[in-house]
């Protein structure tokens, strides 16, 4: 191997090495937001908790924490930095996990919830945006999409312990098992370097040189994307940018919300929190819907493999065009499953279109939406523009998750799945007509053609 094919390999690790080791947030971002399913009967033995409210408002406290997280976080990352932000999540996702250990109280459980959904909400958005601006454009889709196959993962190892630990009792090992990677996230970013964008948009040439140095190919490649960053913030337009409401930010704040919102709204989260739900609804037993429903975690992580293979040679429009054309498809499977449950094979056919639902999300909007939040926003406010899109994703989840029930409750599974399809469509609709192709070039280049000229 030559000298300079050695430092391209050296280099690419040290990319790949940031960029795992960041996405260890996503796997608490999966493993706190789907474990609260299968334990949540314990801790409504543990705590007495005899109400659908009660209940619901241990899984809704999370989702509340997170947008507040999401929110809070995105100043705190503009302010001191990605790598600062991402240390100061680890922390408190560790405070929250061991108040939700020792919990002797309710209100303590729920205090810890919050907590754990502002790490949540923090890391969603934070950990992308750190990725993005580390990572080359050429592998920028491949490494930021390893948060999201993070992200399944987490949910994975959560449906696993929900299934081999449902009969213990002991919800607290459950939760407590999050504080491992925690613990990784926070002591393995310390060594880390900061977000070569964000130095230049502090002035800090030469540090943000000696960072791309190690992550970069060559001296020319380093000085062009610190003169392309830097020409993208010059002082005036730094003035314009630091309103979230200036016109400049206006179509990417438009098109980042948007497809946060829509994220949530065709209904994934209801597989996530309501699965073995849908599955004992569709005739399986309790412990049936939860092997189901790990054929729909393998899924899911096996299906965003497949994304981050291909999303930077197809593209981030060609992944949300296909994968939405068949989440389509699986929402108007499910709605006829349940239409048609004819002696108990309603159960085996729903598991089926659910994998493939879920399967179709994991390969568009499950990666590409948060690719898309990480790329799409000008530097100046590329942390607090992209915690507001977070917050508007989170808030989506929360409306979801606390109305699914009652939905399904006023008018029935089939024509739930219904209308979640119809809603859908309409999403497919505007991402054709409003989303840019931006593989393949610089977060630069990306923010002038979503900047109308003043």
């Amino acid at each position: 191997m030559t000298s300079s094919a050695q430092a391209t390999a050296t280099h690419r690790r040290a990319v790949t090495k940031a960029a795992s080791l960041t996405a260890v947030g996503g796997i608490l971002f999966g493993y706190d937001t789907g474990v609260i399913g299968g334990v949540l009967p314990n801790i409504s033995d543990d705590f007495t908790l005899d109400t659908p409210f009660l209940q619901g408002t241990v899984v809704s406290i999370l989702l509340v924490g997170a947008a507040v997280g999401a929110l809070v976080a995105g100043r705190v990352a503009d302010t001191l930095g990605r790598r600062r932000a991402i240390i100061a999540t680890s922390l408190v996702f560790v405070v929250g996990l061991l108040l939700s250990i020792v919990a002797p109280a309710f209100w303590v459980l729920l205090l810890s919830r919050f907590l754990i959904g502002v790490g949540v909400g923090s890391a969603s958005f934070v950990v992308p945006v750190y990725i993005g601006e580390i990572a080359p454009p050429e592998r920028r889709g491949a490494l930021v999409s390893l948060n999201q196959l993070s992200v399944t993962m987490g949910i994975l190892v959560s449906q696993l312990v929900a299934y081999f630990l449902a009969g213990s009792g002991d919800w607290r090992i459950s939760v407590g098992l999050a504080l491992l990677p925690a613990v990784v996230l926070g002591l393995g970013m310390i060594r880390e370097p900061e977000s070569p964008a964000w130095l230049v948009r502090q002035g800090r040439d030469e540090d943000a040189r000696a960072v791309l140095r190690t992550l970069r190919d060559s001296e020319e490649a380093i000085t062009e994307e610190i003169d392309d960053i830097r020409g993208t913030a010059t002082e005036e337009e730094k003035g314009q940018q630091r309103s979230l409401l200036a016109p400049k930010l206006r179509p990417a704040l438009m098109l980042g919300v948007t497809l946060a919102i829509v994220q949530q709204i065709t209904g994934v989260n209801t597989v996530i929190y309501f699965a073995p739900t849908v599955l004992e609804n569709a005739g399986l037993g309790p412990q049936a819907a939860l092997l189901a429903l790990l054929v729909v975690g393998l899924t899911n992580v096996v299906m965003t493999i497949v994304a981050i293979k291909v999303i930077d040679r197809v593209g981030r429009r060609a992944l949300l065009i296909w994968g939405m054309s068949g989440m389509v498809l699986g929402l108007a499977g499910l709605a006829v499953a349940f239409l048609f449950d004819i002696a108990g094979a309603g159960a085996i056919a729903t598991t089926v279109v659910l994998a493939f639902y879920v399967g179709s999300f994991a390969v568009s909007l499950g990666p590409v939406v948060w690719l898309l939040i990480s790329e799409i926003f000008p530097l100046a406010v590329r942390g607090r523009a992209s915690s507001v899109a977070t917050m508007a994703n989170w808030v989506a989840n929360f409306v979801v998750a606390v109305s699914y029930l009652s939905i399904i409750s006023a008018i029935g599974e089939t024509a739930t799945f219904g209308v979640y399809a119809v809603i859908t469509v309409l999403s497919l609709v505007y991402v054709v007509k409003a989303v840019p192709e931006t593989k393949n070039r610089s977060l630069a280049d990306i923010e002038r053609e979503l900047s109308p000229a003043s």
